[in-house]
């Protein structure tokens, strides 16, 4: 029986939803209406879940959203309250919160959250317990990944937290420069997930009109005044399946709150209709932008943001997993033969060791184009040198004549600890999270940490 806190100053609010979780004999649940308990309570115990009201007098739900962060406590964290203010959504989402509710809430829908940020955290407490070697022979689902060439250590991590992904039917987003296989990704987890029977509908954001992507993508329903007719949209298409919308930041704003509500709310309308529909999909998004950046903090909704990234996998670039090109040239080399009509049967060493100097601003795309050029120019069944396109090798000379920057000696201690605060900005200021992903224990973070003040603000 899983274990839900509730902290709330209104004793009515409390009492009902005390009420409600105990009758459905889900939960073991404990109540809390001064918020000055709360501290204490959560060095004495554990929950599976916090359900925080904002707006409490001595200590608000903010207040206690930061000190689990303090404190290195990962139990989800839904807001509860009945003060509709964005920015104080996007400072929760922020700081961690699963969820961010407006009161009333329908039991339902409640019920619905509730289970969701379960779900999440036991998947990614499964996730931080991977062990650090793993191989593609530790996967389940190998048939799902195959299309994925690697034998880089990151990149395996990534597949299997991919995996532990699939078995869930929560958002996912994926994050990573233009070309690095996000899709690849995306197409995994689909066939790696309970629902590989049913269709995956790409939508690519950025080739949308804006003013007729809301139609194409909820769909249109009949109207009877004009010549309009009734047709589905994406969602409908991907019903029982999945549905990947990448380019994610091309979204309007106004698509963006649709959106957000038919992931909270599991439905939607279509254009020119008022009958509500359920979507049953799966939902993955892809960016290759930081939308976290300031220059985004206008242009797209963090309450959206915050929300598709509870559940983030980061694609790593070309260039930080070189050790894959000799694997990544053959894939290629296999998939173009029909292409370019002509038996190459390998490379030359000398051909893999000069485009292992080239950075790869388009990763796999660029690379892929490389070799099929490369395909097209060799004269030979092996490829050599000179058949590499005359442009990449100029770059790759270009490259190699730039003026080494600046370098000042700095002490390791000042390095480390300036690595471990931009870390720490990166995971919110959760130490916790920020240690598992420097590959280091809490302890040695703390030990860093109290050599000099950290930036980031609790």
């Amino acid at each position: 029986m899983k274990k839900i806190l509730i902290v709330d100053d209104d004793v009515a609010v409390t009492n009902y939803l005390m009420v409600f979780l105990v009758q459905t004999e889900l939960f073991d649940t404990t109540v809390i209406n001064d918020s000055r308990e709360v501290p204490e309570l959560l060095t004495r115990e554990n929950f599976d879940v916090l359900l925080l009201d904002m707006d409490m007098p001595n200590v608000s739900g903010l207040d206690i959203l930061r000190l689990t962060h303090e404190r290195g406590i990962h139990s989800p964290v839904i807001i509860l309250t009945g003060v509709a203010d964005v920015d104080l959504a996007v400072k929760a989402l922020k700081l961690g919160a699963f969820d961010y509710l407006t009161k009333p809430v329908e039991d339902e829908h409640l019920l619905e959250v509730i289970d969701a940020a379960i779900s999440h955290h036991d998947l990614h407490h499964s996730i931080d317990e991977l062990p650090t070697q793993l191989s593609r022979e530790g996967l389940a689902h190998k048939d799902a990944f195959e299309h994925i060439p690697t034998q880089d250590v990151a990149m395996i991590r990534l597949l299997h937290e991919a995996e532990r992904i699939a078995a869930s039917n929560l958002s996912v987003f994926i994050l990573g420069e233009r070309g690095t296989g996000k899709e690849m990704i995306a197409r995994a987890i689909h066939n790696a997930s309970p629902v590989s029977r049913g269709a995956f509908v790409l939508v690519d954001a950025s080739a949308q009109d804006p003013e007729k992507f809301p139609a194409a993508f909820f769909g249109q329903a009949r109207v009877w005044s004009g010549d309009r007719e009734e047709r589905p949209g994406f969602l409908e298409e991907a019903e029982g399946g999945t549905i990947y919308v990448c380019e994610i930041e091309h979204l309007t704003r106004p698509m963006q709150v649709r959106l957000r509500r038919m992931l909270q709310t599991g439905e939607y309308y279509r254009e020119n209709s008022t009958q509500i529909r359920k979507a049953n999909v799966r939902f993955i998004v892809s960016s290759s932008i930081d939308l976290t950046a300031d220059e985004y903090q206008e242009a797209f909704s963090h309450d959206l943001l915050y929300h598709l990234m509870v559940n983030s996998l980061s694609v790593p670039p070309l260039r930080e997993r070189l050790g894959d090109l000799p694997l990544l040239i053959e894939f290629f080399r296999v998939k173009g033969l029909q292409k370019i009509g002509k038996e190459v049967t390998g490379f030359a060493p000398e051909y893999v060791e000069l485009l292992a100097r080239y950075e790869y601003p388009d990763n796999l795309q660029e690379l892929r184009n490389i070799v099929e050029a490369s395909m097209v120019n060799a004269d030979g069944p092996v490829v050599t040198v000179d058949a590499v396109p005359p442009y990449i090798r100029q770059k790759i000379a270009s490259q190699g004549r730039r003026p080494r920057p600046a370098f000042r000696p700095r002490k390791l201690a000042e390095v480390e600890r300036e690595h471990i605060q931009q870390t720490l900005e990166y995971c919110a200021n959760d130490r916790q999270r920020a240690a598992a992903e420097l590959g280091i224990e809490p302890e040695r973070l703390e030990a860093v940490l109290k050599r000099g003040e950290p930036r980031v603000q609790a």
